[in-house]
């Protein structure tokens, strides 16, 4: 497709929109900032590649200190593998043959790679699609209070943690959650029971995988864990400036977009609908805020459309042809509807990634 995309030192006032656009110095001070807070406390850190899905991202956060990476589907996975990395989780329940040959394909060349299971009928499948000559280390999925995924209490997690150990084409690997907001004591509980029923029979628990940006600055209250994960942290978003994770400061990613109607005295109308934006709320009642117009409210996404109810701003909404910029309630979606993303510094386009890992949804 020949899109017009900017070569670096274009002015981001030059740029083609709806686009999203990367702070340079905001990203990287969120890459120092996190790795920093995860050494400090003696906890291994995973950064969650969901949130990019860009390799060029990925070599910065294992640069600065990054373990491995974490990736949530078995071809996502594939892209940061071809990219040359070689420790890898994946903390999904990976079910059905066709996931399953492309699993052990996987293994066969990455150095380190790990799933999770939550039930019998996952770590059967595992089981059988693997060789004890190359085993799978397998996780067992804990919930903590997520109340999403995983298994309800430590003995069914040791109970889990036995039948994978038994299978002689898989490795126990340890345990891993995804908590709710504010659960650390939660986690810390769930964590100390297992390992100690695990260390009752012999068993070790060499990972116990804890994560989360919004509790991302909470890892320490969970000593029990040997390592965080983490995504959004990377670029945050709305969510996190609303959890208390960031300020605005932090912020990395915004959504350039341009007025293309001011139809009546309390409307306007943005480039950027629901292909540019996400429409998750996250509890909020627009789906973005425009930076210096307060009050304004995205209020409604079309597939090309963003409406704004402009009645509440408490100064002049911008003009036809305007650019304005936009933060996004969750990131991670977004980067999902591009097939690249704009860096800039200080205004100043530096450079264009490709977003590798885009569409890699099973």
């Amino acid at each position: 497709m020949n899109y017009p995309w900017p070569e670096p030192g274009t002015p981001l006032e030059q740029v083609a929109t709806p686009m999203p656009v990367i702070d340079e110095d905001r990203l990287a001070a969120n890459i120092a900032r996190v790795q920093t807070y995860c050494d400090t406390h003696g906890k291994a850190f995973r950064p969650h590649i969901k949130t990019h899905k860009i390799a060029a991202i990925a070599r910065q956060q294992v640069e600065a200190g990054a373990v491995g990476l974490n990736c949530q589907k078995v071809t996502e996975a594939e892209v940061f593998a071809d990219a040359g990395f070689d420790d890898i989780l994946i903390t999904y329940n990976i079910l059905g043959p066709a996931k399953l040959v492309r699993l052990k394909a996987l293994n066969a060349r990455v150095t380190k790679l790990a799933v999770v299971a939550d039930s019998e009928t996952t770590v059967a499948g595992l089981a059988s699609a693997f060789d004890a000559d190359r085993p799978l280390s397998v996780l067992v999925e804990c919930d903590t209070g997520g109340k999403r995924c995983g298994v309800q209490t430590p003995e069914a997690a040791v109970a889990l943690a036995e039948r994978i150990a038994a299978a002689p084409s898989l490795r126990f690997g340890g345990i891993m959650t995804y908590p709710s907001i504010g659960g650390a004591a939660q986690v810390e509980a769930f964590m100390a029971r297992t390992m100690a029923l695990l260390a009752e029979k012999g068993m070790e628990c060499p990972v116990r995988s804890s994560g989360g940006s919004p509790d991302l600055f909470s890892a320490h209250l969970v000593p029990s864990a040997s390592e965080h994960r983490a995504g959004t942290y990377v670029y945050n978003d709305r969510s996190m400036v609303r959890a208390g994770h960031c300020t605005e400061d932090d912020l990395a990613m915004y959504i350039l977009a341009t007025v293309v109607s001011r139809p009546a005295p309390d409307r306007a109308v943005l480039d950027s609908g629901s292909k540019a934006l996400t429409s998750d709320l996250l509890g909020f009642s627009d789906y973005g805020s425009i930076v210096g117009f307060e009050g304004a409210r995205i209020v409604s996404l079309s597939e090309e459309h963003a409406v704004v109810d402009i009645s509440g701003c408490t100064r002049p909404f911008a003009e036809i042809g305007a650019m304005v910029k936009v933060v996004p309630n969750h990131t991670c979606v977004v980067t999902n509807l591009f097939d690249r993303m704009v860096f800039h510094r200080n205004g100043i386009v530096t450079r264009v990634e490709n977003v590798d890992a885009r569409g890699t949804v099973w």
